[in-house]
């Protein structure tokens, strides 16, 4: 008998290019996908499960464009020096962080923000794994944490030549490596980008190398770009070139890649990423937080470039990044630009990156991926896909997420993780480790 899932008297926002906010509509599941979307009065069968979202608003999984999951033990350190710049920020806790991971770490440290990723809501994402000590098989380690929560990831490694040849060696084999792996997959839950750091840490040879490998494996890239103004004044000073130039002129951009921020790149840049169809991942709240500015993500639009929404490891709350998206857009321009463009990039622009590395997933459509969340919500005035972005940043975005459903499977129901993981114990050894891990820093 095939696994069915019902969700009826739901609220159902669609998205999609013809977003539709469908009322007295129900969702069928079945066998991970979504098998039906209609009036409810039209299913009278009998299903294996049985959801009653009134009272609730059913949307797709949240999507998240660029994620550190190894950022994870930095919560409460307080070893770091202050950081007066954002090269500071790197030397003084990311760059000391990441070489004192293990095997273990690398491990833990994903698996604790994809349980808040169920618990937020955020079924998709793409990460951007560092450990240059324990490079080889970090990323199938990863794999592991991502297929016991459930979830759908892309990942890569951040290939860097900033901590020796030998770590850039096993960077590029780790990428080429997972790319291989993933390749043979068909499960439509895991797939591989390959990694850069930025182009300030990557030499022309380990660049194009890079390149190579990644063109023969046929696959996208996912770089840092241009994320502070010395990304740019190294490549001006060192390669004649600005960084999206750069990264051009070695063929790392196109549709199946992913730059990073963006904060500092000019208009002939971003004529450049829409016309190789290269996506954005804009950060707004990390950004805000490195002191390294705001990334024009209205230019950007206007200029057609595809610009989705990440989080940089700061939260795996999408709601919360896309607010601090818009709040940031009014500062960068005025109160009537930037309001659009934020809520477009999560609830749009993620689902077409999506899209082109994962089959289906973004929208609430028959035949698609069951990816779907659950937020309590009642609209206090009219509601309809005319005014959706309204209610989503100043209303659904504070509301409580329900449910969370993933490839049709429950992980989350009630506000209560449905995963074979004990949480108690996952933060215990977390814990654990991540004072360890502290006492090496």
């Amino acid at each position: 008998m095939k696994k069915t899932i019902l969700i009826k008297n739901a609220l159902i926002a669609t998205l999609g290019p013809n977003n539709k906010l469908l009322k007295d509509h129900a969702i069928l599941v079945e066998d991970g996908l979504i098998k039906k979307i209609a009036p409810g009065k039209s299913f009278k069968g009998k299903y294996s499960k049985v959801i009653d979202g009134a009272g609730k608003l059913a949307m797709p999984g949240f999507i998240n464009a660029h994620m550190h999951f190894y950022s994870t033990f930095a919560r409460g350190l307080g070893k770091a020096k202050p950081s007066r710049n954002f090269t500071e920020v790197l030397e003084n806790l990311w760059w000391r962080l990441d070489k004192r991971l293990t095997e273990q770490d690398n491990y833990y440290s994903a698996l604790i923000p994809l349980i808040d990723a169920v618990r937020k809501g955020t079924t998709t994402i793409f990460d951007h794994h560092a450990s240059p000590f324990s490079a080889r098989g970090s990323l199938k380690t990863i794999e592991k944490a991502v297929r016991e929560t459930g979830l759908r990831a892309s990942l890569c490694y951040e290939l860097s030549d900033r901590d020796g040849k030998d770590a850039a060696a096993a960077g590029l084999e780790e990428n080429t490596e997972f790319i291989k792996y993933a390749a043979g997959l068909d499960d439509n839950r895991i797939k591989a980008m390959f990694g850069l750091h930025a182009s300030f840490t990557v030499t022309d040879a380990t660049l194009e190398e890079a390149a190579y490998r990644g063109h023969t494996l046929k696959t996208g890239f996912h770089v840092h770009t241009a994320e502070s103004q010395g990304d740019q004044l190294y490549a001006e000073a060192h390669h004649k070139l600005r960084v999206v130039e750069r990264l051009e002129k070695f063929g790392i951009l196109g549709p199946r890649s992913i730059a990073a921020h963006c904060v500092h790149i000019n208009e002939k840049e971003m004529d450049i990423l829409a016309r190789t169809h290269t996506a954005v991942a804009h950060n707004p709240q990390s950004n805000a937080n490195n002191a390294v500015g705001i990334a024009d993500i209205v230019t950007m639009a206007n200029r057609g470039v595809l610009a989705g929404l990440g989080t940089d490891a700061m939260t795996l709350n999408m709601l919360e990044e896309v607010r601090a998206g818009v709040w940031l857009q009014h500062l960068k321009h005025d109160p009537s630009q930037g309001f659009a463009e934020p809520v477009r990039a999560l609830l749009s622009n993620n689902a077409e990156i999506a899209g082109r590395h994962f089959r289906n997933v973004g929208i609430l459509k028959e035949g698609w991926c069951a990816d779907i969340v659950l937020l309590d919500y009642r609209p206090p005035t009219p509601f309809g896909a005319d005014n959706f972005y309204g209610h989503l940043v100043f209303g659904v975005s504070q509301s409580a997420v329900d449910t969370t459903i993933a490839s049709g499977r429950i992980l989350m129901e009630n506000k209560k993780l449905k995963l074979d993981l004990d949480e108690e114990e996952v933060s215990r050894k977390s814990s654990e480790l991540a004072k360890k891990l502290w006492s090496r820093f």
